[in-house]
């Protein structure tokens, strides 16, 4: 009976190869409309009740990106600078980062401010789930990169990683990336902050996002990793995003 096993163990084996091949990219699993909905409409709940619970703001994002992502593409793609980082695809990771060069970069660098801004807040850009639900390798990869910057859009913005600062830069997104996941967050974050939180982020941090992220061209065009030496202040101003209040 060993050489039947060893027969079945191996058709397993192929089985499972042949659904590995059927994932558009690793680590993608495919799902119906009704899915991704069920999806969505769970993963909104919970990430509403716990805004840190970045897994299930991750899959909202995913399941409900079917509109926002492709436009996203298309900006990237009729932007030399967009399109660069659609063709060479860079990955922003510690393997990939060159964390002691960064740290060397001078005061106000975008890479030296980056790596501040993590170190401040102790968070690492390996922490950003790896797209599931997206049923397009290409669009797949605009949702990895659009996370991979979020902690630079916070570098650009001058906004920690507290409450406040996370709605501040989910308004900033919603503008500019039309992502529902964002205008979710950006409309349900701010309800555990306290009433006098809650009149800065009103009168004066809101309005300048949203400014900012009309204002701004879309953040995604820019080939961040090329750009550590540039001052954040040049950064911003070249793309358009007005000085913080």
């Amino acid at each position: 009976g060993r050489g039947r096993e060893e027969k079945k163990v191996e058709e397993e084996e192929e089985e499972e190869e042949e659904e590995g091949w059927h994932g558009l990219y690793p680590g993608h699993i495919p799902t119906s409309p009704l899915q991704k909905a069920l999806l969505a409409a769970g993963s909104a709940v919970m990430a509403l009740y716990d805004p840190y619970r970045h897994d299930m703001v991750a899959v909202l994002g995913e399941t409900t990106g079917c509109l926002a992502l492709p436009n996203l593409r298309d900006k990237m793609k009729h932007h030399p600078e967009g399109y660069r980082i659609l063709q060479e695809r860079p990955r922003i990771r510690l393997s990939t980062l060159d964390m002691s060069r960064l740290r060397g970069l001078p005061d106000g660098s975008l890479g030296r401010e980056y790596v501040r801004f993590l170190e401040d807040n102790k968070v690492s850009p390996d922490t950003r789930m790896p797209p599931k639900f997206v049923d397009d390798e290409e669009l797949a990869y605009v949702i990895q990169r659009y996370r991979e910057v979020h902690d630079l859009m916070h570098t650009l913005l001058g906004m920690p990683t507290n409450m406040l600062g996370e709605v501040v830069v989910k308004w900033f997104e919603a503008v500019q990336t039309g992502l529902p996941m964002c205008v979710l967050g950006a409309a349900f974050g701010p309800i555990r902050l306290s009433a006098r939180k809650l009149q800065v982020l009103a009168t004066e941090l809101v309005p300048w996002a949203i400014r900012s992220g009309l204002n701004a061209s879309c953040v995604l065009n820019v080939y961040y990793e090329q750009r550590w030496e540039q001052p954040v202040e040049s950064l911003r101003e070249e793309l358009g995003i007005l000085p913080p209040p």
